[in-house]
């Protein structure tokens, strides 16, 4: 990093209510939607150090950073309220966002039209890119659960759509119609097979969203994006809290249940060729159900946790169009590293589709287990 971006991301820092000394700006994860830093901060003459997370928000993903950092504001207030009244940490159990220096807001907006942010960074917290073992998932599902569980009582309908139609399948099959009929890259014919499998299953896209509006599921605030790293836990590997709530809006506890197994439950990597290779693992299915039946069962209602195993079905479904689409509009979105990149992420959710159809019935008998243990009604 060079001295002159050093200096910047210093005058930064101190357009927050932030006072000390800066004594580190270092570049801080693998993120591909912000870029972030980690600022190391002492006062009384380096007798206290604080370490904070600076973050430029992607306003190409995000077009609109207030409705954006409104959403963020409100969810973590409300949790922090939570954690309070059950008299733990709120300062290790949510995100903590710095005010600017008049107090009004928590971001600010540098002079070349950039919007920055700075959280607290909780110390001796970790977070994991891969599932090591069922007790490491089990956990994240906890976590998982309990922010669906605080946020129970938040009306879900005053948050601001950040990215519209973000977990609508129907809305997303739809846009898999559009671009087969573009053909932009010219490849359709060589994937009908594909084309085909998704086809099969388009009733099935509208299922959650038909539901939600019917009112037969509740609009809840959904994560929408629950892979393990976006939990962080201790030495011990209990978890502390959700992180990267960029995508908080309105929709289905199914989306955030979905989508976590299907990045977290299968056997191979998103890109995995070979598709032998690629399966869901039911030991890994089981544990994440326990642990998210543990802490969200009782806030969700009976057909929400019956369909918990048909939402792991839609989110891989779901996913797998967005490749395919991606791939028939010549690779305009998702980042590749080879031409068929799009195609063989496709195919490894086609394939976890094939295997939760084929396993439907164990993970609704494995649900319904863990709804007798925890004496939830199913």
């Amino acid at each position: 990093m060079s001295q002159m971006l050093e200096k910047q991301l210093e005058s930064m820092v101190f357009r927050f209510r932030v006072k000390g000394k800066v004594t580190s700006i270092t570049p801080f994860g693998g993120g591909h939607i912000n870029r972030t830093y980690i600022v190391t901060v002492t006062e009384d003459g380096g007798k206290t150090e604080q370490k904070y997370t600076l973050q430029q928000i992607n306003t190409t993903v995000f077009r609109d950073p207030h409705a954006l950092m409104d959403n963020i504001q409100r969810v973590t207030s409300h949790i922090r309220q939570k954690l309070r009244a059950e008299g733990k940490d709120p300062e290790r159990g949510t995100l903590h966002m710095l005010p600017d220096r008049t107090g009004q807001y928590r971001y600010i907006k540098d002079d070349f039209g950039s919007y920055w942010r700075m959280y607290r960074f909780i110390d001796d917290s970790y977070a994991y890119d891969t599932v090591e073992n069922p007790e490491m998932f089990r956990n994240a599902a906890k976590m998982f659960g309990l922010f669906q569980a605080q946020l129970a009582d938040f009306p879900a309908f005053t948050l601001n759509e950040t990215i519209p139609h973000f977990h609508d399948t129907g809305s997303r099959y739809l846009d898999f119609e559009s671009a087969v009929a573009r053909d932009a890259a010219g490849r359709a014919a060589s994937v009908q097979e594909e084309i085909e499998f998704v086809r099969a299953r388009r009733k099935e896209t509208y299922c959650i969203q038909n539901h939600v509006i019917a009112g037969d599921i509740p609009l809840r605030v959904t994560h929408n994006d629950t892979k393990l790293n976006n939990v962080l836990m201790d030495a011990d590997g209990e978890g502390l809290c959700v992180i990267d709530l960029d995508t908080v809006m309105p929709g289905s506890a199914l989306y955030d249940f979905g989508d976590s197994i299907r990045y977290g439950a299968s056997t191979a990597a998103e890109d995995e060729p070979d598709l032998s290779k690629v399966s869901l693992d039911l030991t890994l299915f089981e544990a994440f159900a326990d642990g998210y039946l543990e802490t969200a069962g009782q806030a969700m209602t009976v057909l929400e946790r019956q369909l918990l195993p048909f939402s792991a079905k839609m989110m891989t479904l779901e996913c797998g169009m967005r490749f395919l689409a991606d791939y028939l509009n010549g690779d305009v979105y998702f980042k590749i590293e080879q031409a068929d990149h799009n195609l063989l992420r496709a195919r490894t959710q086609f394939k976890l589709v094939q295997e939760d159809e084929d396993k439907m019935e164990e993970m609704n008998a494995i649900v319904a287990r863990l709804c007798e243990k925890y004496h939830l009604a199913y």
